[in-house]
């Protein structure tokens, strides 16, 4: 047998055996290049499924209230309260102030009890509601050292009548009286609260 009839084979085999190898370590390679796109697509996308951290809430605005805002707001609650308590005063012949005391105080309450003494003194009580509208606040003195709020209403009593208490019989009033009027109302700020102290018709159409 010839030394290239050897080498033939030999050289066949070997050639055969680089070529497994060759295709083994591609093999290799590729499942490592593989792993490791894998590897980077799960990185990626475990990255792109993690939360996103939100930014933290601005805190509500604590900014105090207007002091004299809420002074008129205030003043004008009490001022309808006054009317519906002084309703209910003079509707009633044996009444008391308690009530109105939460509402009115120096002259306007002294007015009331002066005005509806005299009324039921004399069998009489006042029935019927008092419309009041159009209240609006004129001025305000709150660094006095006691802060006042003065207003300006229109107060409708044409419903307002006066009836004898035992027969509700109404009492005959003059045709000409005025019953829609504009009236003048200052309020005082007291330690028991906010409180109607002037109540003062003006004579005037509104």
């Amino acid at each position: 047998m010839t030394r290239e009839s050897i080498a033939g084979p030999l050289a066949i085999g070997a050639l055969r055996t680089r070529t497994r190898l060759a295709a083994l370590a591609a093999v290799v390679c590729a499942s490592a290049a593989l792993a490791g796109c894998s590897n980077q697509d799960d990185t990626s996308a475990a990255e792109s499924t993690a939360p996103t951290p939100t930014a933290p809430t601005a805190p509500a605005s604590t900014a105090p209230a207007d002091p004299e805002a809420m002074a008129k707001k205030t003043a004008l609650e009490v001022y309808q309260g006054y009317w519906q308590e002084m309703q209910a005063y003079y509707a009633d012949r044996d009444g008391t102030t308690e009530a109105l005391k939460g509402y009115a105080a120096s002259e306007a309450l002294a007015s009331a009890e002066s005005d509806a003494e005299y009324a039921h003194g004399r069998g009489r009580i006042y029935i019927g509601p008092v419309v009041l509208s159009e209240s609006t606040v004129t001025s305000t003195d709150l660094d006095s050292k006691t802060p006042k709020v003065m207003l300006s209403s229109c107060l409708d009593v044409s419903q307002w009548q006066p009836v004898i208490a035992d027969t509700h019989k109404p009492v005959k009033l003059p045709t000409n009286r005025l019953t829609k009027y504009l009236i003048a109302s200052t309020l005082e700020k007291w330690p028991q609260g906010w409180r109607v102290v002037r109540d003062e018709p003006q004579d005037k159409r509104c």
